[in-house]
């Protein structure tokens, strides 16, 4: 037993598993500096509560992000593709974007004359940067790291992701407390060469074809092949990389079951999300209270749930995993339930928020694995945006309600809500993992593409 524990834990020291801490770490940096860390920023500046929430807008690039991953996954950039290889040059270019629009935004006082519209510009364009370098990460996550080890990977993203969301959320605060906004933003905008060092320390991967993926690029050049030899150029390009992600992934059997579980798996999960703050709020808690809480025990937690998770994987593969911890997602929420009945505890406090971050952490980490072995190797990049697109989108517009029905039926039955809410998408998977066999798309990989 030891040993097997041991070769599930040797994962975590292979050097692409490793480069993926960094990746995420790159990824997760953004996030807050365009969202809470930016609102903290605005408040200071005496911005009003209005317009705070309509720089909300700016994170629609996360859920829109599958529109541009066909030209992510086929355009060739000048100069960088060349000399770094596909993955790595798109990589490049959204990092330096990134450090540009963070060190535009560290200077411009949001009081200020065109202050505002400043801060707008520059952090429409840092969201549309990290959306992008997050299209190019989850390709590269992907096409990098072998099947046994989309769990450790992803733990290893979520490890990174989470540190980085600390380091730009409560280290930029602090930083501004000290010696102000510009030197907090300048800051961060110097740790994205975190990123940039990882991606030229690590290599391009090989550029895979597929069985699937070159019987439809050889259907459409036939399909084109009566037109001019420029426009026939043009138009088998194009079906190559949006129409072919989608017509493949449409050809799977259960392919509409598939996205519907995407859908549902963390419903019950998100509908408690947006109403967690609130409900401990109204139990009494302050806010020191639920910042050390969640930002310590909370975020240790989430850790090691990844952690646990990604050691599921590569023990006991990705559906079985899936299972587990998506029974565990939905029992932590009768915790809640169980706080809701006891009243104010700070012991209960931590308890209901260590469950909950461990096991969404251990929950994410599968879901990221499952997702990622849905990819076919040719279309990593556009296949995986839309996966993630359509579970944030979809998950969002869903659990929108959860204020409502707190509001209809009181908290202890709320979080019992959420709770039946988690077993549709689990009844679902139990159907999948009998009536389909857990194949992975990327089993069908091709030899090396050009």
């Amino acid at each position: 037993m030891n040993g097997e524990w041991r070769s599930s834990l040797a994962v975590y020291r292979d050097r692409r598993v490793l480069s993926l801490l960094f990746l995420g770490f790159s990824s997760g940096l953004p996030l807050a500096l365009t969202g809470a860390t930016l609102a903290a920023r605005l408040e200071q500046a005496g911005v009003s509560l209005t317009e705070i929430g309509l720089f909300g807008l700016v994170g629609i690039a996360y859920s829109l992000k599958f529109l541009w991953s066909p030209l992510v996954d086929r355009l060739p950039l000048p100069v960088l593709t060349r000399r770094f290889g596909r993955r790595r040059g798109w990589m490049l270019l959204a990092q330096c974007t990134l450090m540009v629009a963070i060190a535009g935004m560290a200077p411009v006082d949001p009081a200020g004359t065109d202050g505002l519209a400043r801060t707008v510009f520059w952090a429409v364009i840092v969201a549309f940067a990290s959306a992008t370098q997050d299209i190019v990460i989850d390709a590269y996550r992907t096409e990098i790291v072998d099947q046994p080890k989309l769990g450790a990977g992803a733990a290893n993203l979520v490890f990174g992701y989470r540190i980085a969301m600390l380091v730009s959320g409560g280290g930029a605060l602090l930083i501004a407390a000290y010696g102000g906004w510009t030197m907090a933003y300048g800051t961060m905008a110097a740790v994205m060469l975190v990123g940039v060092a990882t991606v030229l320390l690590n290599p391009e991967p090989q550029r895979r074809s597929s069985v699937e993926s070159e019987r439809l690029e050889a259907d459409a050049a036939r399909r084109f092949s009566g037109t001019p030899a420029a426009l026939r150029a043009i138009a088998v390009w194009i079906h190559g990389a949006v129409v072919s992600p989608f017509v493949e992934f449409m050809t799977r059997p259960g392919w509409a079951v598939i996205l519907l579980f995407i859908v549902l798996y963390k419903y019950g999960d998100a509908l408690l999300g947006f109403m967690a703050t609130p409900f401990y709020l109204r139990m009494g808690f302050s806010l020191a209270e639920i910042g050390v809480i969640s930002k310590g025990w909370g975020l240790a937690m989430t850790l090691l749930g990844a952690g646990l998770g990604g050691w599921m994987v590569a023990r006991f593969g990705i559906l079985r995993s899936l299972l587990f911890c998506g029974v565990l997602q939905a029992l932590s929420n009768l915790v809640f339930a169980a706080l809701a009945w006891v009243g104010y505890s700070v012991p209960m406090l931590v308890v209901t928020i260590c469950v909950e971050n461990l096991t969404g952490g251990m929950g994410t980490t599968a879901f990221v694995a499952y997702m990622s072995s849905l990819c076919n190797v040719a279309y990593t990049a556009t296949q995986y945006a839309l996966l993630s697109s359509l579970m944030a989108t979809a998950r969002t517009a869903l659990a929108a309600g959860g204020g409502w029905l707190a509001d209809q039926t009181g908290w202890v039955t709320f979080f019992l809500l959420t709770t039946a809410a988690a077993l549709p998408g689990l009844l679902l998977l139990v159907w999948m993992m009998r009536r389909y066999p857990p194949v992975s798309a990327r089993a069908g990989e091709g030899a090396p593409a050009d």
